[in-house]
Formats: structure tokens, C-alpha cells, sequence
């Protein structure tokens, strides 16, 4: 389980606290929705998790393991809004390779199959695809770090009816065999997929319902 407790960060230009006295448990294998307006801290709470941003309070822990900064960017893999604007590799074959010294073929083909681009052609540039399999291939590059916790940040920002289906088809093939936890604004674009909604408001959780009964 991840447990994060009372934990606060503030920037140092800030006059107020973009996370304050947080505190939020998320089982392993679960998926949890967190939702809030612009500025409520969704984002900052991401990074905090995800090892990039340090909090001045609190502990962040895994199966009761505390957890470094640096140890949890190792632990998560985060997929930020419009990842496809950070794609460097010329090829998808060169993109899904960034970061390994070695990687098996298998390796990518396993990953490539779960996230739905199977028969993706490994030398075409990332530019090519959809919308929709662009935000997949994100997804694909951050499953062959092999991580314990996935990080999704408005992942159907900026895309039609049909790519938000497709990266809702997406989550829900991830769903019972891993842990991801979901920013957004538009929680009704995810029902039927998160096990909680959380409401994120001022840096804090000012609430929280079970999927099926949100409304």
C-alpha cells in the first residue's frame, strides 16, 4: 500500500501551501481518480509522488518502507499532460530503447501487446500515430521501467471523443494489475474505472465517494 502522511509543500515564491497537511492511502492494484480545479495542487501531488518535487513535511511510504525522493522516482513512472510533446526518439523503436543500456525485443513486444500497439511498426516516427496511440506508446515507455506505481496526469487532455475512448480502453486493460492513480477535471470522462474519487481542493482532500455512486 502507499501512504502518504501529513504531507505539505509550499514553493519558496509562494505565499500559500500548494499541498497542505495531506494525507491519502492507495492499495496496490487499485486505481484512485483525483479531481480538481486548476491550481488545487493535483499535479504538484503527482510530482511529490513521484520523487520529483520534495515536500518541507511529511512521509511517503510503500508496504510501510519509507521511501526517498530519489527511490520513488525509480518506484513510479509518471506520464505528464501531452507527453507526446517530450518524444525524442526518431523512431518509436528508439523511443521505447531511451534510458536501457539493454532491452529484449521481448521485453517490448510483451509491453507493446498490453498496451494495445501490438502490430505497431517499430521504425515509424512517434509523430505518426494517433492521438490515441501516442498517449498508449507514453504509457508503453513508462511499463518497461517495470514500475510499482503508474502516475497519469489529464491523460485524455487534448484529445477527440474517439482517442479519449481509446485511452479509456487503455486504463481499463491496466485495471487489477496495477496500481495508478489519475489526475483530472473531467472525472466523468473515467466512470466505471476508479475504485475512489477524491476532490482535491486547497491542497487538501475535501472528499471522497466510491465510483459507483458518483455522481
Amino acid at each position: 500500500m502507499l501512504d502518504l502522511k501529513e504531507i505539505s509543500y509550499q514553493p519558496q515564491t509562494g505565499e500559500r501551501k500548494i499541498i497542505d497537511n495531506l494525507n491519502l492511502k492507495v492499495h496496490e492494484n487499485e486505481i484512485i481518480l483525483i479531481c480538481g480545479n486548476s491550481g488545487s495542487g493535483k499535479t504538484t501531488l503527482l510530482e511529490i509522488i513521484s520523487g520529483l518535487t520534495k515536500p518541507q513535511k511529511g512521509k511517503i511510504t510503500w508496504k510501510n518502507k519509507i521511501l526517498s525522493s530519489r527511490q520513488r522516482r525509480w518506484f513510479c513512472g509518471v506520464v505528464f499532460q501531452f507527453p507526446e510533446r517530450y518524444f525524442i526518439g526518431t523512431t518509436i523503436g528508439k523511443e521505447l530503447k531511451i534510458g536501457h543500456r539493454s532491452l529484449r525485443e521481448k521485453n517490448i513486444e510483451i509491453v507493446l501487446n498490453k498496451v494495445g500497439l501490438k502490430k505497431i511498426n517499430l521504425t515509424q516516427p512517434p509523430e505518426q500515430l494517433s492521438g490515441g496511440q501516442q498517449r498508449r506508446l507514453a504509457v508503453a515507455v513508462q511499463l518497461l521501467r517495470n514500475p510499482s506505481i503508474l502516475l497519469l496526469d489529464e491523460p485524455t487532455a487534448g484529445l477527440d471523443y474517439s482517442m479519449r475512448n481509446d485511452v479509456k480502453n487503455l486504463i481499463l486493460d491496466l485495471k487489477n494489475k496495477n496500481t495508478i492513480i489519475i489526475v483530472t477535471h473531467e472525472p466523468a470522462l473515467f466512470e466505471g474505472i476508479p475504485s475512489r474519487i477524491l476532490f482535491l481542493e486547497k491542497g487538501k482532500i475535501k472528499n471522497f465517494m466510491k465510483e459507483n455512486h458518483a455522481g
